[in-house]
């Protein structure tokens, strides 16, 4: 059997030779010529010794290459881990080693990087993906490789096409195994839920060493839309790519909304009315960032809740729920949501906080070769999120922070998120995040981290004034930290449990 994902983007190159397949960074091919970068890329690996079976490590960036690697990988029953290439070394052979990685692809400047600390040595073929380097396969060998798609009949669709790294609690690397069934199911799930057709032009932004953009650039292949590919983020970059690639769609991170909307308040703003539909993913967008970004860009807004793990879970529309604006939606026809409450080992009531659990038909494998770290994960069927929420009594789920992120002060549960909301409704405040700080008769308090903005002063007796009034009493904050900046992942999501540590390294903790 071929592969779904293979099968579904060389059809709609053969259906459609000369639309345009892909966009990045002021390039385009059409179907065609990416049907015959990804034949050239397979070839490229079988000459080299690539098997089925394989692991490929690559420290990815966001490419019409990267796209063709992910096709060609899926051909050949490959599986692909995607690494940032900004990781210490160090952290990128952990992850090779947790990874069974085989063969390695990177840019010329990752191997130098690589050499001045010891160098990186693999079992199978490294390929130099810009230029001459060493003993390395350089990229430009693609050219001399035939273009005809070679033949693959074993593909059963539970391959492992992607190895996602995430770190658990002990900062050991967590490989998500995510199947060639998994990608293909994800992505017509989206499809369905969000109405995207073979018309539309898909926004990618996030890099391609996470699962969004992966997903992103799937969805058009497979359904023979345009993909448009961002190299790097930043708004400017984001408003002109959105405005001149004319684009339709996209999933972009609450974080990256914020700036977009920050963006598109200055006076020099492009005017953007092509897209049809956009949805926050990653964190919880504040809602008065949504109304905004739905009166300035006219589509419509959604909001989805997920984990690598599951995919996505839940979603909701806001103009179609105007009474339910601060959830995160319904379920998925693949997913069903529970709230467990661990304590008295139970579902929870409606309304009352408790562990989301969910379970999908889009969830993946598993953690590769770690079986007993995933199923401690699972409860009765239901992956455990680690996430805190409930559930009203119409089904809608509601996030209400991270189960680690909770803050425990005197036996009472405090939710930071409840805070940040009312806290960033201060005028001279750009972003704030509520943590737990250790305390000796209470175990944990209310501390508050925040940044004001540009040119603004922000007094702490204000803060606490202002809390005063709008807080309750357990709420109330303790400590108050003025900073420059939060911590942050490479999405821009906040890192809540750093911030401690964050403030220490400034030696504002005294």
């Amino acid at each position: 059997m071929r592969s779904k994902l293979a099968e579904a983007f060389y059809k709609n190159a053969a259906k459609m030779p000369e639309k345009m397949a892909i966009w990045c960074d002021g390039e385009s091919m059409t179907y065609a010529e990416m049907a015959n970068l990804v034949s050239r890329y397979s070839n490229l690996l079988l000459k080299n010794g690539v098997v089925y079976g394989d692991h490929i490590a690559i420290p990815m960036n966001n490419s019409i290459e990267s796209v063709a690697l992910l096709f060609s990988a899926a051909d050949l029953g490959v599986c692909l881990v995607p690494l940032n290439p900004t990781l210490p070394l160090e952290a990128i052979v952990s992850a090779m080693r947790s990874g069974d990685m085989k063969h390695l692809i990177a840019r010329k400047a990752f191997f130098v990087e690589c050499d001045k600390k010891g160098g990186i040595q693999v079992e199978g073929v490294s390929v130099c993906l810009d230029g001459e380097y060493g003993d390395t396969v350089p990229f430009a060998q693609i050219e001399t490789m035939p273009d005809s798609r070679p033949a693959c009949e074993k593909i059963t669709g539970d391959e492992s096409l992607i190895l996602t790294m995430t770190s658990g609690s002990t900062g050991k690397p967590k490989p998500i195994d995510i199947s060639q069934n998994n990608k293909y199911d994800r992505a017509m799930a989206h499809i369905r839920v969000y109405g995207i057709t073979k018309d539309d032009r898909i926004l990618a932004a996030t890099p391609l060493y996470h699962s969004l953009a992966e997903r992103l650039v799937i969805l058009p292949m497979v359904l023979g839309a345009t993909s448009i590919l961002l190299p790097r983020f930043t708004p400017a970059l984001w408003l002109n790519c959105a405005k001149e690639q004319k684009a339709t769609f996209t999933i972009a991170v609450s974080a990256q909304l914020a700036q977009i909307l920050d963006a598109l308040s200055k006076p020099d703003a492009p005017s953007i009315d092509n897209f049809h539909c956009i949805v926050s993913s990653s964190a919880l967008l504040e809602e008065s960032v949504k109304y905004k970004l739905i009166e300035k860009l006219n589509c419509e807004f959604h909001e989805m809740y997920g984990t690598s793990e599951t995919s996505t879970i839940t979603n909701i529309c806001f103009q179609k729920t105007a009474n339910k604006q601060k959830s995160v939606g319904l379920p998925f026809d693949e997913a069903s949501v529970r709230i467990w409450d661990e304590d008295d080992a139970r579902d929870c009531i409606p309304g009352v906080v408790g562990e989301i659990l969910c379970k999908s038909t889009l969830a993946c494998k598993g953690y590769y070769k770690q079986e007993a770290l995933f199923a401690a994960s699972i409860y009765d069927g239901y992956f455990r999120t680690g996430d805190l929420g409930y559930m009203d009594e119409d089904g809608y789920l509601y996030f209400a922070g991270r189960k680690k992120e909770l803050i425990i002060t005197g036996a009472v549960n405090v939710y930071p998120n409840d805070i940040d909301e009312i806290v960033r409704r201060i005028p001279e405040i750009e972003e704030c995040a509520a943590f737990p700080y250790p305390d000796d008769k209470l175990g944990e308090i209310v501390a508050l981290a925040i940044v004001p903005k540009e040119q603004e002063e922000v007094r702490i007796r204000s803060v606490k004034a202002y809390c005063a009034r709008h807080l309750a009493d357990f709420q109330q904050p303790h400590k108050i930290f003025i900073v420059d900046a939060l911590p942050k992942n490479a999405l821009g999501k906040l890192l809540r449990m750093n911030i401690l540590e964050h403030i220490g390294a400034l030696g504002l903790d005294n």
